[in-house]
C-alpha cells in the first residue's frame, strides 16, 4: 500500500513536470519570433544554470543547518558531494545539439503550421527510439516494441506527410533529429545515474550556454531588444522548464516506477498540442490529429514490456 501511494505521489510530480515541458513548446515558439536559435538557447541555458546553482547553494545551506549543533542528521554538507564534471560536460554537449535542432526546427516552420504540436509529438518519439536502441544493444525485441515502431512510423507519416513527400517540412526533419539527440542524452544520463543529478544538470546547462553563446556570436546578430521581447519565454524555459521541471523529474523518479515515469513524462506531447491550441490558436487537421494519436499510442506501448517485467519481478 505504501509503495502504491509513493507511486501515485511520484506520478503526480512527474505530471507537473510534463505539463511544464509541454507548455514550454509554446514559449519556444513565441521566443523564435524575436531571437535566433542560439541566442534563445544561450539565454535559456544561462538562466537554467544560475537557477540550479541557486538550488545547490540553498541545499548546501540547509545541509549545514541540519548538521550543525548536536546530532548530525546529514553525513556531509551538500557542497562536499562530488561535482560530476565529466558527465556534465558530455551531457551538455549532447543537450546542446538536441536543443539547437529543436529550437531551430520550431523557428523555421512556415506560418500557419501548428509548430508547437508537431514539435512536441516528434520530440516524444525519443521514447520509441530508446526502445529501438536497447535492441541494438543486445536486448531481445519484444513483439509490443515491434508494433510500437510500426505505429510510430505510421503516426509520423500522417503527421508530417499530409501532402506526400512534398509535405515534409524541414522543421519536421530537425525535430526528428532532435529526438535522436534526446535519445542519446537519455542514454548518457542513465550512464551517469549514480552522480548528483542537480549538479550534473547545472554543469550541462552551463556547457550548453557556452556552446550556444559561441555559435550565437559567430552566426547571429545579438539583438538586445529581441532578447527583451523574448524575456518571458526565456524565463519560462530557463527557470520552469530547465530548472524546476528537471528538479521535479529527479524527485518524482525517486517514487514512481521507471516505466510509469516514462509514460507520464511522455504526456508533454499532449500538453504541447493543448497549449498550442489554447495560447497560439494552432489547429491540427483531422489527419494530423490521427497521426498524433498514433505516435502517442506508440510511445505508451513502448513502455509496456518494462511494466510487465517489473510486475513479474515483484511477484517473483
Amino acid at each position: 500500500m505504501v509503495d502504491k501511494i509513493k507511486n501515485i505521489k511520484g506520478s503526480l510530480i512527474l505530471l507537473l513536470a510534463a505539463f511544464i515541458w509541454g507548455t514550454a513548446f509554446v514559449a519556444q515558439t513565441s521566443g523564435a519570433d524575436s531571437v535566433g536559435t542560439f541566442t534563445f538557447n544561450t539565454c535559456r541555458s544561462v538562466v537554467g544554470a544560475l537557477f540550479l546553482l541557486l538550488v545547490i547553494v540553498l541545499l548546501d545551506s540547509y545541509g549545514k543547518r541540519t548538521s550543525g549543533g548536536g546530532k548530525d542528521t546529514l553525513q556531509e554538507p551538500y557542497s562536499r558531494t562530488k561535482w560530476p564534471v565529466k558527465g556534465g560536460v558530455l551531457c551538455g554537449i549532447i543537450l546542446f545539439v538536441a536543443m539547437s535542432l529543436q529550437q531551430y526546427g520550431i523557428g523555421i516552420y512556415p506560418a500557419g503550421v501548428a509548430a508547437s504540436g508537431r514539435a512536441g509529438f516528434l520530440t516524444a518519439t525519443y521514447v520509441v527510439l530508446v526502445a529501438i536502441c536497447s535492441v541494438w544493444m543486445g536486448k531481445k525485441l519484444h513483439p509490443l516494441i515491434a508494433v510500437s515502431i510500426v505505429g510510430c512510423i505510421a503516426g509520423m507519416y500522417l503527421l508530417c506527410m499530409s501532402g506526400g513527400f512534398a509535405g515534409i517540412y524541414m522543421g519536421d526533419v530537425c525535430e526528428f533529429l532532435c529526438a535522436v539527440g534526446f535519445m542519446c542524452h537519455i542514454l548518457t544520463v542513465e550512464h551517469f545515474a549514480k552522480e548528483d543529478g542537480i549538479k550534473l544538470s547545472c554543469i550541462q546547462f552551463a556547457v550548453c550556454a557556452i556552446l550556444s553563446g559561441v555559435m550565437m556570436l559567430f552566426t547571429e546578430n545579438v539583438d538586445f531588444a529581441g532578447i527583451c521581447a523574448a524575456g518571458l519565454p526565456i524565463l519560462y524555459t530557463g527557470v520552469l522548464s530547465s530548472g524546476i521541471a528537471y528538479t521535479l523529474q529527479i524527485i518524482g523518479q525517486k517514487y514512481a516506477q521507471a516505466s510509469v515515469a516514462s509514460i507520464v513524462m511522455s504526456l508533454e506531447s499532449v500538453f504541447s498540442v493543448l497549449a498550442g491550441w489554447l495560447v497560439l490558436h494552432e489547429v491540427l487537421s483531422p489527419r494530423e490529429l490521427t497521426g498524433c494519436m498514433l505516435v502517442f499510442a506508440a510511445v505508451i506501448l513502448a513502455q509496456v514490456p518494462d511494466m510487465l517485467n517489473h510486475s513479474i519481478n515483484e511477484k517473483g
